[in-house]
């Protein structure tokens, strides 16, 4: 019995140096500013908007191939 409270401890005292490592390492994260995140996020939705406009341009070109291609054998 000994050793299974031996083990448990054990089990506690590494996720209580693993807590504190992680503290550790959080306070070295240099977080963005408000303004950096805001510019982030602009960024990342015009690039998700160019990306749609690109997709719907290609489906409807592709869309329009197809018909013609179809259209021949008909």
């Amino acid at each position: 019995m000994s050793e299974n409270k031996k083990s448990k401890a054990n089990v506690f005292s590494r996720i209580a140096k693993w807590l504190r490592e992680l503290k550790s390492e959080l306070k070295k994260v240099q977080w963005p500013t408000a303004k950096q995140t805001v510019n982030n996020t602009i960024i990342v939705i015009a690039c998700v908007i160019v990306v749609g406009v690109l997709i719907c341009v290609f489906d409807a070109l592709a869309n329009l191939v197809i018909d013609a291609l179809l259209g021949l054998f008909k």
